[in-house]
């Protein structure tokens, strides 16, 4: 039998997926289930147990064995692709201490770790003390040690969720270096852990040995192990090959290949990112991540939450629409967006800047809407917020480009805000360019195989896996008469909202914290 068939598991935010696509790209298994087990046992805090995820893993791989054992036994490699900066800390047996703590938790210590002094002196000379000491008072590993000194007392290995999959499916504490992205004493340059003297070693202050094993994109990390074939019903020995994160496998899967592409996610944390062979930073000491195209990188901007927006004006002001959809949101949604052509472009002067908070650059930034009167409904505000998020990843796209020197000639759209027609027709016109879908909305699961094959010998690189997999399929060109009216509100009025309110949010956040 010809074994052609390659297995992604994409963790994201919101679900669990388990892909399988053949070496043209076709998507032939798909496994989907909601992550609803999410706790929250203070404000702002998000976590959920890693064997949750884990469980769903192992009925997802389960289900395609059951449905389709021909295509299971075609099967020869399997990868895991996770959100980034969610963080699992087990025990030198392996077992999980606490649950994991999920990237969009907002928990951070009152106080900072002590740096050291030359630390402190370099962060002021270049800038980035706020930014720096924002970073050391969000790190998981020092709330731990501070808030839960028992837990850390056993901590024997501080993982990403990513790191924790692949040790149960290897038994191996390992993970690629384009997996590796978030808080962590990690050297983005250089693919490696931080030296000592590493200022990323002093915000981070975390010895080796609590970190993993670090291993290339496009390589074998290890192979299904006895335990985890019970578990999963994959054979034992199977390969697991490492990838990266979701957002870099989600690059690779609409196939931006270098800095004249863009990949655009319009997903729970909104981003553009693009390809380059060189690393620069688009803010000193902000890195540019590890790419999944080995010894390449992934400039990227991101706006925090991005179209979780969605979800919280579906929750809160879609009751109509959730009603006439049976309680079935995904419809829901569906029925908003026919409203979107029903509004004009400008929403009749509602501006929308979708900064939820925790913004990195811009920390006392809050949400602004401005420009409302009585003639605008609740389709205008959903429309705002699609224009809002397509105006900031615009700004993003203006900036990567000036820090690159090069212009964005072709630019992708994936994730869940992608699979609208009429969203996609909005950023379009928005960004003055042509923008594309390629044949599935599973791009992070399609990179995810892409770079799979590339490691089990299939392509002689990452250029050749995309040549034969990722595939345009829909191209939207903007529409000359919308993108004018876009550009005079983005350039005339949105380019300014941020530093007019600026004094005004500083002044809020004043209040709030006396108030509390």
């Amino acid at each position: 039998m010809d074994k052609n068939c390659f297995i992604t598991v994409d963790c994201g935010t919101q679900s669990v997926r388990v892909l399988v696509f053949d070496l043209q790209g076709n998507l032939l298994f798909k496994f989907k289930s909601a992550i609803e087990e999410y706790k929250s046992l203070n404000p702002g805090w998000k976590e959920i147990h890693p064997d949750i995820i884990w469980n769903k893993i192992c009925t997802g791989i389960k289900s395609l064995y059951e449905k389709d054992k021909y295509l299971f036994d075609r099967v020869e490699g399997v990868t895991v692709s996770c959100q980034r900066d969610s963080v699992v800390v087990v025990d030198k047996k392996g077992k999980v201490l606490r649950d994991c703590i999920i990237w969009m938790d907002k928990r951070k210590n009152e106080e900072i770790r002590p740096m050291k002094i030359w630390a402190n002196t370099l962060m002021k000379f270049v800038k980035f003390k706020r930014i720096g000491d924002t970073y050391n008072r969000e790190f998981r590993a020092n709330w731990i040690r501070v808030n839960e000194p028992e837990i850390w007392e056993k901590t024997d290995k501080y993982l990403l969720l990513s790191t924790y999959l692949n040790y149960r499916l290897t038994g191996r504490f390992a993970d690629s270096t384009a997996s590796t992205v978030g808080h962590l004493p990690f050297d983005y340059k250089r693919f490696k852990w931080a030296g000592k003297n590493d200022i990323k070693r002093q915000i981070f202050d975390l010895d080796n040995r609590y970190l993993y094993d670090l291993v290339e994109p496009c390589t074998i990390l290890g192979k299904i192990t006895e335990e985890a074939s019970r578990e999963t019903m994959l054979p034992k020995g199977l390969l697991v090959v490492a990838t990266g994160s979701d957002k870099g496998c989600e690059t690779i899967g609409v196939g931006c290949r270098n800095l004249d592409q863009g990949s655009i996610s319009l997903g729970s944390q909104a981003t553009i990112q693009t390809s380059s062979e060189k690393y620069f930073e688009i803010v000193t000491l902000f890195p540019a991540f590890p790419s999944v195209k080995k010894g390449w990188y992934n400039p990227e901007i991101s706006i925090y939450r991005g179209f979780w927006m969605v979800k919280w004006f579906e929750e809160e002001f879609a009751q109509k629409e959730l009603i006439e959809a049976g309680g079935n949101s995904q419809e829901a949604v569906r029925l908003l967006d026919d409203k979107l052509d029903h509004i004009p472009p400008g929403c009749d002067g509602l501006i929308l800047q979708p900064f939820w908070g925790q913004e990195l650059l811009r920390p006392e930034a809050k949400g602004s809407v401005i420009g409302f009167h009585d003639g605008h409904t609740r389709a205008h505000l959903y429309r705002a917020i699609i224009e809002g998020i397509a105006f900031a990843l615009l700004e993003g796209i203006e900036t990567l480009e000036k820090k690159s020197g090069r212009k964005m000639t072709s630019i992708a759209l994936s994730g869940g805000g992608s699979q609208s027609d009429a969203i996609c027709q909005i950023t379009a016109d928005i960004f003055n360019r042509e923008v594309y879908r390629v044949q599935t909305f599973e791009t992070t699961g399609l990179g995810g195989a892409v770079a799979g094959f590339t490691a089990l010998g299939k392509f002689k690189d990452i250029d050749q896996g995309i040549e034969q997999m990722v595939h345009k399929k829909s191209t939207f060109k903007p529409d000359e008469k919308n993108s004018t009216i876009y550009r005079r509100i983005y350039s005339r009025v949105y380019k300014n909202i941020y530093k007019k309110l600026k004094p005004l949010y500083e002044e809020m956040e004043k209040i709030h914290k006396h108030m509390v």
